[in-house]
């Protein structure tokens, strides 16, 4: 019984395609025919529905045409409907900002006219746009402003319009999907079946494929296969006779979902690459983006590296170019507001001009008085005035003296900061010295005990070469010691408040030192961190007058940020990803329109590139600026490349640069005069 229904179901679907398919030519005739305007515009109107879901761009044009049409002829409520329409194709093939702006622009259409069944549709549209974003909170607002306003208007509406009827159904579908993409299946379940009882009670053949699908995702929710499996292979049959091409990928995408949750992995694999296809295809790209997503996952469960990162490849394409738009949209959020603003201040001007001429009379009468009242107080407001200036000149003076202790506070607490990630690495690298220290010292105690030894039976020669190993082994302790003394005086130096003098310092020395300090710190954090390093060290590099411990402090921020974007980069990246880090110290010559101080001579560069995440080019300009940070709140204070940029630029003379692409590299260069 229940096949015979399905298969009557299909007979009505591909009935009602091929008379929606005539229906089409025998607008594109009327449109050739129309003799007047009003039979081109109804012509045009319906080619702009008739074309909506099989060739939504299509239906764009014969919107737009429509829309100038309606608005040469002056009718506001049908430019309305154009309008809705186009939002409604824009947001059909994923370009969701210009859909809002339609939608919005027909919102203030319906709300000047206070027609209450466009105001509705336009309500329920962006409602089902905010869903197709994943914005669902935002969805439930709208489709509940959308409810409250139908239900009275259909209750004092007793004979509605058929497109007006399908109000309630599609509704319904849509609350559906907002609790279904929640986790809310039970009331998805609800929602999805009221619109499915309407939707065939009434022959809504439009949303038909759309709510099968939605209640095969919610039987795949509640591991039903046979039951999810019927409701999609009909939403695929529905969707092909009335050439849904977007609702069609999408559904072979639920499908390929259902499979993959049942261990089908190869008819998963096969459903998503046809998602993927009909998508593409169609120019659906957040359908795109789904699907890659899926194959992405599918061929990473499987180890099939090559396809994984192709689909990968996809889907980030597909990611970006929505990206793009959500820019765009805040561009259109700000453009709106502003025009707003622009029409708030338009209007405070005209109230503004009509309260002058009405006090400019009274003006006249108030002059004598006025200029009377100044005479008086004018000795007294001044020196009331010379007491606020003066009072005011104090807080300023207050005020600054508090900020640049606040800034001097700052500066020491990235220190710190700084410091404390030095410890570890501190930690590391001066064990080995104590290390070197300890062992000598107790072969030295040996070699003195056998000294005794051959001096009680006096063999005078052993004696000499044992007092010989003892100042070889003491030189060495000397050597070791100095070098854990220099260690700790690096760390004393450079958590000192205002040092600021300069000494001539051996570059590469300082970089080997603070690289291995920085590694040494990070790994005693994250002992599953590694990352290889390479060294292209300038040999016979002349040593250069810095400031050392502000130098280590910049040379330390750019080490931890580059060992931070591999360590991020590592969560992420597909197998037989290497973490690199590339060094590079040497001497270049500059021109004096070229050189960071406008003179022209030799300088020294360091070079710091990574292979981590990089930086988009939306941010690289504000990496320099105070407080930025990209790090999650807690991880980072915003200060650190500010404060090197200060310290190279201000402090030395030198310059800081950065180049970057997302995803494969970052390079630093410190470029500073000899």
């Amino acid at each position: 019984m229940k096949k015979a229904l399905l298969f009557f179901l299909l007979l009505c679907v591909v009935a009602h395609c091929k008379a929606q398919r005539k229906h089409i030519d025998t607008l594109r005739l009327a449109l050739r025919n129309a003799k007047t305007d009003s039979d081109r515009l109804n012509a045009l109107t319906g080619l702009s529905h008739d074309y909506f879901i099989p060739n939504p761009d299509s239906s764009i044009i014969f919107s737009q045409q429509a829309y100038d049409l309606a608005a040469k002829l002056n009718k506001p409520l049908r430019q309305g409907r154009m309008l809705s329409n186009m939002g409604n194709a824009y947001a059909t093939m994923g370009d969701y900002v210009k859909g809002m702006q339609y939608y919005f622009r027909a919102l203030m259409v319906y709300e000047q006219l206070n027609d209450i069944s466009g105001i509705v549709t336009v309500y329920n549209n962006i409602g089902s746009t905010d869903v197709q974003e994943g914005n669902y909170k935002d969805a439930l607002t709208y489709l509940d402003s959308a409810v409250n306003k139908w239900r009275p208007y259909a209750a004092t509406h007793k004979l509605i319009r058929l497109v007006d009827r399908t109000q309630n159904a599609v509704l319904n579908m849509n609350i559906g999907e907002c609790f279904l993409y929640t986790g809310k299946i039970d009331s998805a379940a609800y929602y999805l079946n009221l619109c499915y009882a309407d939707a065939k009670k009434n022959n809504f053949t439009e949303e038909i494929d759309n709510v099968e699908r939605d209640l095969g995702e919610v039987e795949i929710s509640r591991g039903n296969k046979a039951a999810a499996l019927k409701h999609l292979l009909t939403a695929v049959a529905v969707a092909k006779s009335i050439d849904d091409v977007e609702m069609l990928s999408i559904t072979y995408l639920s499908t390929s979902k259902l499979y993959h949750k049942f261990k089908q992995q190869d008819s998963a694999e096969a459903y998503a690459w046809k998602a993927l296809k009909t998508a593409s295809d169609g120019k659906y790209e957040q359908d795109v983006l789904n699907a890659g997503k899926v194959l992405y996952t599918d061929y990473d469960e499987d180890n099939d590296v090559a396809d994984a990162y192709k689909y990968f490849k996809l889907a980030t394409a597909a990611k970006d170019s929505l990206y793009s738009q959500d820019r765009l949209k805040q561009l259109l959020s700000m453009d709106f507001e502003e025009k707003n603003r622009k029409q708030e201040i338009a209007e405070a001007q005209l109230r503004y001009r009509e309260e002058v001429r009405m006090w400019a009379l009274m003006a006249g009468l108030a002059v004598l008085l006025l200029l009377v009242l100044l005479f008086w107080r004018n000795a007294r407001n001044r020196k009331q005035a010379n007491l606020l200036l003066l009072r005011q000149k104090e807080e300023i003076e207050a005020a600054l003296e508090q900020l640049q202790l606040t800034q001097k506070q700052l500066i020491q607490s990235e220190k710190m900061a700084s410091l404390g990630e030095l410890t570890a690495g501190v930690a590391h690298e001066i064990q080995n010295p104590l290390n070197f220290v300890n062992n000598f010292s107790e072969v030295n105690i040996e070699l003195i005990s056998e000294m005794q030894t051959e001096l009680e039976t006096g063999t005078k020669e052993e004696v000499i070469d044992i007092l010989e190993d003892i100042k070889q082994n003491l030189e060495k302790i000397s050597h070791h010691g100095k070098r854990a003394e220099g260690i700790v005086k690096g760390m004393l130096q450079h958590s000192r408040a205002g040092n600021d003098t300069k000494e001539p310092t051996d570059i590469n020395k300082l970089v080997d030192e603070y690289l291995r300090l920085a590694y040494h710190g990070l790994r005693a954090r994250d002992k599953s961190f590694n990352a290889e390093w390479v060294m292209h060290f300038a040999e016979d590099l002349p040593l250069v007058n810095v400031v050392p411990q502000d130098i280590g402090r910049v040379l330390l921020k750019l080490f931890t940020n580059a060992f931070y974007a591999i360590q991020q980069k590592q969560k992420t990246a597909p197998a037989g990803y290497k973490p690199l880090l590339e060094l590079t110290t040497g001497i270049i010559t500059h021109a004096a329109a070229k050189s960071p101080g406008g003179k022209a001579g030799k300088y020294l560069q360091v070079k710091v590139m990574d292979n981590g995440n990089g930086i988009p080019d939306n941010i690289k300009e504000k990496i320099m600026q105070p407080f930025f940070t990209t790090k999650p709140t807690g991880e980072g204070t915003g200060l650190g490349l500010s404060m090197s940029y200060d310290i190279v630029v201000k402090g030395h003379g030198g310059n800081i640069e950065v180049l970057s692409k997302e995803n494969e590299y970052t390079e630093f260069t410190v470029t500073l005069p000899l």
